[in-house]
């Protein structure tokens, strides 16, 4: 057994489908209509044919109460792994992400926290 696809909950596709793409550089993988929403799933350029991130919509009340307690208490909902830490965060924050934790070492980890401008906090760690 092996993990394929894992959820973000999201309250704009759109908006976080440019955000993942464009600003953190994931592959778009799929992007297919299903009524309302869309199933948009993105994959790292490193891996196309690893586990894929699905963008959730939010619109449920528990979804969204879910996400918005995270946000608020300072829970990151995921964690993406990086070879530089310290050249990734400064290459988010020259085109404009907000960090909630600038490189922390942590023990043997270096970790850093920031705003996905889509309802959630996303934790990078070095690799």
């Amino acid at each position: 057994m092996k993990i394929i696809v894992t959820s973000i909950f999201v309250d704009d596709q759109d908006k976080a489908l440019k955000f993942y793409s464009e600003t953190l550089g994931f592959v778009k993988k799929h992007d297919v209509p299903t009524g309302e929403y869309r199933w948009i799933t993105l994959v790292s350029p490193e891996d196309q044919t690893g586990t894929e991130l699905l963008l959730e919509p939010n619109q449920h009340p528990a979804a969204k109460e879910y996400q918005e307690k995270l946000f608020a208490d300072g829970i990151p909902v995921t964690m993406f792994g990086v070879s530089d830490i310290h050249a990734e965060h400064k290459r988010l924050t020259e085109i404009g992400v907000k960090f909630f934790m600038e490189p922390t070492k942590m023990g043997d980890l270096t970790i850093a926290v920031f705003d996905d401008t889509c309802g959630n906090l996303i934790q990078i760690m070095q690799v």
